[in-house]
């Protein structure tokens, strides 16, 4: 298996850059996860890496060689695609074998690779049935099979789940997790736009935005810390909330006036140059909790959603400011049309300051 460095890579369609300044080091055996919004350029990521697009500008390494100009075939990757593309006609056995007959490997050596893959990922009892046997998270399966036998340097793998149900899409995606802890020194590369599949299958996550990288970290790096708005409200379900308020308060504790009327309390040490400075509050849905006490927030209840494990509560828009939404344990169903306060702990409030967050410590 290999490293992967992108260096300063960028992408244009004529006069229209859609990637600039991309800076990355995919170590050997991680599993990162492109995400980002329609649009941002990940599946062009990932095929400039896999050879199918063209890199204006920039280097890209696989294993220590500059790769930019070495054809898809002989850069050691494998690409598991949205589509699973089997062949109908053939086995489960041969559609994973395919490409090692095409490569002219000796038979014997074929069917040890193809059987090791099927053991891997538990597809031995399958391997004598036709594609239209299988169950679309099996076919999928197979589509990866087809990848692991060629031993690549790098696997790629295009929004593989999207065009599974919901269901399947939970069952494959803790599949390729096994898969990875089965391989641990597999160089995986996934795009996805499902941001579960990002935080449950990643080493990192990349979050792609305005034609770069917004962030880079672990799953809860991007979570706890987030380093800008665009971070802090694309991952999580749902979103952060950002109110805007004024510091009124400096030091090891800042307090922030919201002008929704509430008072915000962040466990983010400020100095006096922060005094007055317009700022946006950030809290996520799970991190409120009713309160009778002083409030971060206080307003109407539009609407409720009870799903058994937790409740949203949708507050109307008020002052300006979009609707609060807050995420709470267990059932509440009085809740609609009652005005309620919340609160949340000073070391759960996120600030930012013209779009960037001021730093605050991260969770234990």
């Amino acid at each position: 298996m290999a490293n992967v460095k992108l260096t300063d890579i960028s992408k244009s369609y004529g006069g229209t850059e859609v990637l600039k300044n991309i800076d990355l080091d995919i170590r050997q055996g991680e599993l990162v996860v492109f995400v980002g919004p329609s649009g941002c350029g990940k599946s062009t990521l990932l095929r400039m890496i896999a050879g199918l697009e063209k890199i204006s500008g920039g280097t890209l390494e696989i294993d220590g060689s500059v790769v930019n100009d070495t054809p898809p075939a002989q850069r050691g990757i494998a690409m598991v695609f949205q589509s699973y593309a089997l062949y109908p006609h053939m086995t489960v056995r041969e559609n994973m074998g395919f490409a090692l007959d095409i490569a002219k490997v000796p038979r014997v050596d074929a069917d040890a690779k193809v059987a090791k893959a099927a053991e891997t990922l538990q597809l031995t009892p399958y391997l004598d049935r036709l594609p239209k046997a299988l169950s679309g998270g099996q076919r999928q399966r197979v589509a990866i099979g087809r990848a692991i036998v060629r031993d690549p340097k790098v696997y790629l793998f295009d929004e593989p789940l999207s065009n599974l149900d919901a269901a399947l899409r939970v069952a494959t995606r803790i599949e390729i997790a096994q898969l990875k802890e089965r391989m641990p020194d597999a160089t995986m590369i996934y795009v996805t736009h499902d941001q579960v599949e990002a935080m449950t299958l990643a080493d990192r996550i990349v979050v792609l935005a305005g034609k770069g990288i917004s962030q880079v970290g672990t799953p809860l790096d991007l979570y706890d810390a987030p380093e800008n708005e665009f971070v802090a409200r694309f991952i999580g379900s749902p979103s952060m909330n950002l109110m805007s308020g004024t510091i009124t308060q400096t030091g090891t504790e800042t307090v922030v006036a919201l002008d929704t009327g509430g008072t915000a309390r962040a466990a983010i040490p400020t100095d006096d140059r922060h005094l007055g400075a317009k700022v946006n509050v950030g809290v996520r849905p799970e991190d409120f909790t009713l309160t009778d006490g002083p409030a971060l927030y206080s307003g109407h209840v539009d609407y409720t959603e009870a799903l058994g494990e937790v409740t949203l509560l949708y507050f109307a828009p008020e002052n300006g400011e979009s609707g609060i939404v807050a995420k709470l344990p267990g059932t509440h169903r009085n809740h609609r049309r009652q005005t309620l306060a919340l609160t949340a702990e000073p070391e759960r409030v996120h600030l930012f300051l013209d779009g960037v967050s001021l730093k605050r410590p991260r969770r234990p």
